[in-house]
């Protein structure tokens, strides 16, 4: 089997984050909740994009956002960064900067989710050859 890298993400509130995420176009693959408000997993996809959420079990702390990166972030690689950018706005995100081109051709963006993690949003591939 080859490789394959997989994301987590714990929320104090995870139940707001897959509304978050589901204004993004993620769709829940499964989810299995503990007591109130409580999600033990879930698992949410957004093409070939899968992501694993769950209620975090102690108070992490989230990096700050110094100038434009907490230093630490997804990155989602979209044919559309200034339609993604407005629908993560638009389910509660924080804007870092607003779409703009690079200097080596491609497209991005950054927000903030409703708890501060870093989200981009880019036309830039990692891996790919040139």
């Amino acid at each position: 089997m080859e490789p394959k890298l997989f994301a987590y993400l714990s929320y104090q509130d995870a139940p707001a984050a897959l509304s978050w995420l589901a204004g993004l176009g993620f769709t829940s693959v499964r989810r299995q909740d503990g007591d109130v408000d409580q999600v033990v997993h879930a698992e949410v996809r957004l093409g070939d994009v899968v992501l694993m959420i769950s209620t975090a079990d102690a108070a992490y702390a989230t990096p700050a956002l110094l100038g434009r990166s907490t230093g630490r972030g997804l990155y989602l690689l979209v044919d559309d960064v200034d339609a993604m950018f407005h629908r993560a706005l638009a389910a509660g995100g924080t804007a870092v900067f607003d779409p703009e081109d690079t200097e080596w051709g491609t497209r991005r963006a950054r927000v903030l989710d409703p708890e501060g993690n870093e989200w981009s949003f880019g036309t830039y591939e990692p891996g790919a050859t040139w």
